[in-house]
């Protein structure tokens, strides 16, 4: 019985992930991320660190649960080099999907700005970005200790995609802490 009224409120969209036995993870809520990653470290920048702070919300109304992953969430944030290398301010949208009610998989797409090295000269020690615009990808997996608290492991890629004469890109990748409000 209570698993025919459940039902009934997920196909009417009432009810969402954190209502339903066995989840925990409402996707509906406003979402604060912190983390700290490795900076590149297969380029000519590597050997520092990074600040990544990021922020997630639906701009509409989720699926319901069982099809939450269709409804991407829009992400802004940005990556903060803590040695004067490469930074960058970037948005996007994030497909959550859950793998186990605490496991989950995440990919993100978008763009972003950054303040590395453009133009054709190299500047040594610094990656070769091409342009101030790029492409900006990434995957994360996490587990939900709470609702509210989740830990992610993440890789993210920003490059112009051969668009500029210069594209050395920048690959990051670290860990994450997650809040649900």
């Amino acid at each position: 019985m209570l698993l025919a009224a459940v039902s009934a409120l997920e196909v009417t969209g009432i009810a969402h992930a954190g209502d339903v036995p066995g989840s925990t993870f409402d996707p509906s809520g406003f979402e604060l991320r912190l983390g700290t990653f490795v900076h590149d470290s297969l380029s000519p920048e590597r050997g520092s660190a990074d600040i990544n702070a990021e922020a997630l919300m639906h701009l509409f109304r989720p699926a319901p649960s069982a099809l939450s992953w269709l409804t991407p969430r829009w992400h802004v944030g940005t990556t903060i080099n803590t040695a004067g290398k490469t930074s960058s301010l970037y948005t996007g949208l994030t497909w959550t999907f859950d793998l186990t009610p605490r496991l989950f998989a995440e990919l993100s797409l978008g763009g972003a700005v950054h303040n590395g090295t453009i133009g054709r000269i190299p500047v040594a020690g610094h990656n070769a970005m091409g342009c101030r615009a790029a492409f900006r990808e990434s995957l994360s997996l996490g587990y939900r200790f709470t609702q509210q608290f989740a830990l992610m492991g993440t890789l993210e890629h920003m490059s112009n995609a051969g668009l500029c004469a210069q594209n050395r890109g920048l690959t990051n990748f670290g860990l994450r802490a997650a809040w649900t409000f």
